[in-house]
């Protein structure tokens, strides 16, 4: 018994990189400039659909959402892996790997759903323009919003839970970046199988549903957007449904490959590059991506700085 608490009582060594030190120390400062461009962009991109009446629509409600679960999932991530990498220690409290693990696990589900929402809303968008205000009516995007932030919750209570109740046997040697479910499956010492299944249903509700139900809204939208006569219209629309599957094939790719694969079969440092990009790049790529591609927000984000800057000489 003393022995398979030790890990509750001394924590986890969290070994990421510190085999590689001159790897460590590039990844750190990469990982402490694309944080703060992280937070820079996304708070930018909250701000602007605030501030700005034009973008009080449902595609800027629900990307100031995903906006804020990518501040939220990379804070749970970034900060912590930074003061590991940088100090000889290693060790991380129980205590805080069990909230990183039920944090980070919560915010990653619920940016799976609501990128699946935004998808509708684009499909409502391009497909029934028309009806496309009845549809997306404030209600009913903030229910869609709701949901997307509460199953990310539920999800994380029940597998996190879960897998905090396997026995280690005093492992505490984290072979990872951060403290995240399929890691600390393959530190238990015990048969694992019920909790590999249990991941992989999980995996596939969240993962694969969704982007079913993404690539089915833009086949729909692709046929829409080919019945257009006007070639500014459709590149119009090409532009902006482009950005969001950008994001949608990054993001997926990358964590799909972290979660739908037997716990026992990724490479030393394959998962830890894996979750490096899903945690880390990924969340920089949304602000990017929707600022850069889309006239609309350069305009609103415009308009605020040199609104900003004028404004006390007027």
């Amino acid at each position: 018994m003393e022995e398979t608490n030790s890990s509750s009582e001394e924590g986890f060594l969290l070994l990421g990189f510190s085999d590689q030190p001159q790897l460590e120390r590039f990844l750190f400062v990469i990982i402490l400039h694309f944080y703060l461009l992280n937070l820079l962009g996304n708070v930018a991109i909250i701000l602007v659909s605030c501030l700005d009446p034009n973008l009080h629509t449902p595609m800027y409600f629900f990307l100031s959402n995903l906006s804020c679960v990518d501040i939220c999932f990379t804070t749970s991530v970034a900060p912590q892996l930074l003061v590991t990498m940088n100090k000889k220690d290693k060790t991380m409290s129980y205590g805080g790997c069990v909230a990183q693990l039920y944090v980070a696990m919560g915010l990653g589900s619920s940016e799976c759903i609501l990128l699946a929402v935004m998808a509708y809303d684009r499909y409502a968008a391009v497909c029934q323009p028309l009806r496309y205000t009845a549809i997306m009516h404030p209600r009913l995007c903030a229910c869609l919003a709701s949901t997307a932030w509460l199953s990310g919750l539920v999800t994380s209570l029940i597998q996190c839970s879960l897998t905090l109740q396997l026995p280690l046997c005093g492992h505490r040697k984290l072979d990872h970046i951060f403290c995240e479910v399929p890691v600390l499956i393959k530190l238990a010492c015990v048969n694992t199988t019920f909790n590999e299944v249990e991941l992989f249903v999980a995996s596939v509700v969240f993962l694969i549903v969704p982007v079913s139900f993404i690539l089915v809204s833009y086949g729909f939208i692709t046929q829409a957007v080919l019945r257009i006569k006007s070639a500014a219209g459709r590149k119009k629309a090409f532009g902006t449904c482009s950005s969001h599957l950008l994001v949608v094939i990054i993001f997926y790719g990358t964590i799909i490959f972290m979660y739908l694969q037997p716990a026992k079969s990724s490479s030393k440092n394959q998962g830890k590059f894996v979750s490096l990009f899903y945690t880390i790049v990924t969340p920089l790529l949304n602000p990017i991506i929707y600022t850069l591609r889309n006239k609309d927000v350069k305009g609103a984000l415009r308009a605020m700085i040199v609104g900003n800057a004028l404004g006390p000489e007027l």
